[in-house]
Order: structure tokens, then sequence, then C-alpha cells
């Protein structure tokens, strides 16, 4: 189960990697390399960042998902993978790039939401602001 979510949101990832993938062969990304949203907001981020691969309503259907190897998973059934609860503190650190992605999605340094989320020294007033509103978000999208 665990890896499942794992993989659902490594996938969003994947799929705003193909975005950028020819940006990122000159080097190593950086916080200035990659559009920052104005918004913090849950839902924005989402759409910015995760919805080319998981939809617009997060159940992986998105405009990216028929080119990926693994299908994007859905997003507002993390909570039924782990027994009814979402892990919000697991969502935040695979958001941040604190925990890694199952292989088979890249790396947790993907280059479209990774340099957001995992360089909030970068953004120390809102980057854990919005890793928390993402995570939080996509808590509340949870379906029974």
């Amino acid at each position: 189960m665990e890896r499942t979510l794992i993989g659902g949101l490594a996938a969003c990832g994947v799929l705003l990697m193909g975005s950028l993938a020819v940006a990122q062969s000159s080097g190593k990304k950086k916080l200035d390399d990659i559009p920052l949203i104005s918004s913090i907001q849950g839902p924005a981020l989402s759409k910015a960042y995760c919805a080319s691969c998981h939809g617009i309503d997060a159940k992986g259907d998105g405009p990216m998902a028929k080119s990926l190897k693994v299908k994007p998973a859905d997003l507002t059934r993390i909570a039924a993978r782990n027994g009814g609860t979402f892990p919000l503190m697991r969502v935040e650190r695979i958001i941040s790039g604190e925990d890694q992605p199952p292989s088979g999605h890249g790396t947790s340094k993907m280059p479209v939401w990774g340099p957001i989320f995992s360089h909030v020294d970068e953004d120390q007033d809102l980057g854990r602001v919005r890793i928390d509103n993402l995570a939080r978000y996509l808590r509340d999208l949870q379906v029974q």
C-alpha cells in the first residue's frame, strides 16, 4: 500500500519531468530555473505541478498519463490504500523529496515539482507552506 502511495506521488513528478526534460539536460536545476506559481493554495499547486499526470480531478488520468510506463496513481484513494488513514506526514516527505519514490518512477528530484518543493531553504517563508497546503488538499480529496 505504501508503494502505491509513493508511486502515485512520484508519478506526479514523472509527468512534470517530461515538460522540462530538455532543459534539465544542461545541468542541475535551481529554483530560479523552474516556473513558480504565485499561489500557495493546494488546488492551484496541484493543477500546476500534478495535473499533467494525475489529472485535474487527481484520479490518474492527466494528459501525460498515456505516455508514461507506469499509470499515475489515483490520488483520491491514498487513504484507502493506507487502511483508511491519510498519511499526511509521509505525503509531505514525498512531496518535499525527503522520502524517495519507488525506483520505477525516477528520483525525488523531478525537474518540475522537485525543485519547487525540495528547495525550501531558498523559499523559507513559503516553501513548507506550499508542501503542507498541497498535502492537505490531497487529504481533502480522499474518497471512501
